[in-house]
């Protein structure tokens, strides 16, 4: 059984930049590793640290979304700053969330198990809640004990 909960989150923005997922949706590894090595990149040549200096709190996202019709993940956080030219402003809305909170060694490994405890078991256990689209994210919220910890947040309607 997963441990997950269900929050009332009041809507917030989300600032992201963001590379287009190519694999099947059902291909779990070739996912991760687009995922793994576009976080990578942005890590590396500082886009990532030019962005958490337009952060409102400390905590880095990594935003899920379809796009017209194509499948999208974002690096963000959350911000009132006016958006640079290459990213995205991801409105996320009010209402229920399913959650999942974990920790890892690395944010990678956070985002990979989140994600597959929220969508592997939390979400088909949740009989009274349907997640119907929209974007989801792992947040990174930060560090203790050497291990990464954060949550999955799913907006979630009520069956």
């Amino acid at each position: 059984m997963a441990n997950y909960t269900i929050e009332e989150k009041d809507s917030f923005t989300v600032l992201g930049f963001g590379t287009e997922l190519k694999s099947d949706y059902t291909d779990f590894a070739g996912i991760n590793k687009e995922k793994s090595d576009f976080w990578e990149a942005f890590s590396q040549d500082g886009r990532l640290n030019a962005l958490k200096a337009m952060a409102t709190n400390n905590y880095v996202f990594a935003v899920n979304e379809a796009v017209n019709n194509k499948m999208m993940h974002y690096a963000g956080v959350m911000s009132d700053a006016p958006a640079p030219e290459e990213a995205r402003v991801i409105q996320f809305p009010k209402g229920e969330y399913l959650v999942v909170k974990g920790e890892a060694k690395t944010a990678d490994e956070l985002n990979n198990t989140l994600t597959g405890i929220a969508f592997g078991q939390a979400l088909p256990e949740a009989k009274d809640f349907a997640y119907v689209g929209g974007p989801n994210t792992t947040v990174e919220m930060g560090q203790r004990n050497g291990l990464v910890f954060g949550e999955m947040w799913i907006p979630v309607v009520r069956k």
